[in-house]
């Protein structure tokens, strides 16, 4: 049964999007390069790694800024109370995730003393002073995150998976076709 919904901005669509391509490079890379022996292929993926997540956390800083100018449209009637929570909760501790994540790495490579560039074009400056030591539980905090972030994209990716094939409700149509609609106040 076809379900007309109230879909996202153009501009919330493109960052969806954008962000979404961008983990999918992200999270793979981050898994395979610290299971790399050190070399060439492991410091092209390092430097990668360090650059996508910079360019992430200032995409998802402006989609925050977007999604207060321009609101999320109201969620279909159809969705129930459980599923509202659940999307709500998977929603928030992606966005959660995507900001902390990323200060978390920032701030584990300034205690390591390693330099965090972005695509070569400059450095970010160090939070703190270097501290090798504590380097370590920071990083490996920032590796933890990671995974519970691949599980949080594997629950929001079935839960895609579930509106578009299972419950057939409209709701894929949000971030793809479906025009905007401003929430009523």
């Amino acid at each position: 049964m076809a379900h007309q919904v109230a879909g996202y901005s153009a501009m919330a669509k493109t960052y969806h999007w954008i962000v979404a391509i961008l983990v999918f490079i992200m999270v793979p890379m981050g898994l395979v390069m610290t299971d790399l022996g050190p070399g060439a292929l492991q410091n092209t993926l390092y430097f990668y790694h360090k650059s996508i997540g910079i360019l992430l956390f200032l995409l998802v800083v402006l989609r925050l800024l977007q999604h207060w100018i321009t609101p999320a449209p109201p969620p279909p009637a159809s969705l129930s109370p459980a599923l509202r929570i659940v999307s709500r909760s998977v929603h928030g501790l992606l966005y959660l995730v995507l900001i902390v994540n990323p200060i978390l790495g920032w701030i584990g490579l300034s205690l390591y003393g390693a330099p965090i560039p972005f695509f070569g074009l400059f450095d970010l400056p160090s939070l703190v002073p270097q501290d090798r030591p504590n380097a370590e539980g920071i990083l490996d905090f920032h590796a933890t995150v990671g995974v519970v972030f691949a599980w949080l994209i594997v629950l929001h990716v079935l839960g895609a998976f579930y509106h578009w094939l299972i419950a057939k409700d409209g709701i894929i149509e949000r971030m793809t076709t479906a025009p905007y609609q401003k929430p009523k106040n």
